[in-house]
């Protein structure tokens, strides 16, 4: 099992214990990229208070949510809403811009008809390439294996 970490209190993130009524992003808090991106969904969320945040790493995530794998973790970002549904990906994006009032100017680009499979596909190329994007941000090697997936 990953050591704990302390992303969640360094970048002042809601966490899920103080706010139970909010849908729980789980990102990867070793990366940059994803830390950057899940600091701009907390600003967004500032006023709505919608949100809270965990760091895949942190052993919460495993006690609550034994059906997501670590490795379907590492692959993509996940939001569990309020009724325990899981959106993975380009899905968990797609469902931020319904949830987000602040992401609603976007939401029509991403529903487009037709367009799920360019979205996964999007997603999944910058999701597999994240820790090059912003610099690899762990020195015991484990990020080298994600980074080609």
């Amino acid at each position: 099992m990953e050591p704990a970490v302390t992303d969640q209190s360094t970048l002042k993130l809601d966490d899920p214990d103080q706010s139970p009524d909010t849908d729980v992003v789980i990102f990867d808090g070793q990366c940059r990229f994803c830390t950057a991106q899940v600091r701009n969904l907390s600003r967004l969320d500032r006023w709505s208070g919608r949100l809270s945040f965990l760091s895949l790493h942190d052993p919460r995530v495993a006690d609550r949510y034994p059906d997501l794998a670590y490795d379907d973790l590492m692959a993509q970002m996940y939001v569990v809403d309020r009724q325990g549904r899981r959106h993975g990906g380009s899905e968990a994006v797609r469902y931020l811009t319904r949830r987000l009032p602040l992401l609603w100017p976007v939401m029509p680009i991403l529903h487009l008809p037709g367009t799920a499979g360019l979205w996964r596909w999007g997603y999944h190329q910058i999701a597999k390439r994240r820790y090059r994007i912003a610099g690899k941000d762990c020195d015991d090697g484990a990020c080298s294996i994600h980074l080609d997936r």
